[in-house]
């Protein structure tokens, strides 16, 4: 894969978003300017670029708060690994990104984002905005219908029953390659599965400054967990944080 992004253009419109009975996300029209995302998540090899030309030090690296996974734990359950940043995304001892260039960058902050946007050029999708360019023109849960037995096509997402075992199912148990997996019908790939994607905006409901949200759901979540690997669902964390399963995509 070329350096930088690949990027899809979304042409300015009235679009519905949101879905019935959903508080943080109900159903509407929203007008969006013309804006271009990217067809992949960041990668690895593209954090790695910023990293060497500026130094910058992520929050894990400062905080040392890192929340990673191994098999084996109950659902929700996270370990806290003071070794984990983004080169070594489940912690040293786990794994590391040596041979994971073209993965999507993980265990970074929405402050990190942030960094890597502003060097870059670039700016986190709105809420709206990755919505849109994720449902492609549909007004369904998942841009290919109704039906989630399909999700396995798309998107890389845990299959097993729980996480007390490793789930290889579908080639990988952790983050895939970008573009693994087919993408929608405007050509993004991942916007469900692989990795959680930070976007920019509030929440009506939002009680803390300090509350930021991603979108898509990541290769942790599954039909008994998380479950957030739809069009309309939106994902809450605090700006610090740090999660193997959270990344991001960009646009401008």
């Amino acid at each position: 894969m070329a350096p930088g992004p690949v990027w899809v253009e979304v042409k300015a419109g009235t679009y519905q978003v949101g879905k019935t009975g959903y508080l943080n996300n109900p159903v509407r029209k929203v007008r969006l300017k013309a804006f271009r995302i990217a067809a992949y998540e960041t990668t690895n090899a593209e954090f790695a670029r910023f990293v060497q030309a500026t130094g910058y030090v992520t929050d894990a690296e400062k905080i040392h708060n890192a929340m990673v996974f191994e098999p084996g734990l109950k659902e929700f359950q996270w370990i806290q690994d003071k070794t984990a940043f983004w080169r070594f995304p489940n912690g040293k001892s786990r794994d590391d990104i040596s041979d994971r260039a073209n993965h999507p960058v993980t265990t970074i902050s929405y402050r990190d984002a942030l960094a890597y946007c502003k060097w870059a050029k670039v700016r986190l999708p709105t809420l709206d905005e990755w919505e849109v360019a994720c449902r492609a023109g549909t007004n369904t849960d998942y841009f290919f219908g109704s039906d989630r037995r399909n999700i396995g096509i798309f998107a890389n997402v845990w299959h097993g029953r729980n996480h007390l075992a490793a789930d290889h199912s579908d080639g990988f148990m952790v983050t895939a390659p970008v573009g693994s997996f087919r993408p929608n019908s405007w050509g993004l790939y991942d916007t469900y599965g692989n990795v959680f994607e930070f976007c920019s905006g509030r929440l009506p409901r939002d009680k803390s400054s300090r509350t930021v949200h991603a979108r898509g759901g990541s290769w942790w979540c599954s039909k008994n967990a998380c479950n957030y690997f739809t069009s309309m669902d939106i994902g809450g964390v605090d700006i610090g944080a740090s999660f193997s399963n959270q990344g991001f995509r960009v646009a401008k």
